[in-house]
């Protein structure tokens, strides 16, 4: 599993930047497209809005891709 630390005085990260973060799609336009096709779960739960606040201890998967914790 991967963690990923917020940025010093943050406390969420969308999920959106974080498919890119972690290279889940090589641009922000696929994002809305994977997460459609039902490839990415949040604390096991199907996600589809690119805008979700992840927050520390969150934990992402992406289809394809190693898990994310949000650290």
């Amino acid at each position: 599993m991967r963690t990923i630390d917020l940025r010093p005085g943050e406390d969420t990260i969308r999920l959106g930047q974080l498919l890119k973060l972690v290279d889940a799609v090589p641009t922000g336009a696929q994002v809305k497209d994977v997460l459609l096709s039902g490839a990415v779960t949040v604390n096991d739960e199907p996600e589809e809005r690119r805008g979700r606040q992840l927050r520390a201890g969150d934990v992402v998967r992406i289809e394809g891709h190693e898990d994310v914790r949000i650290s």
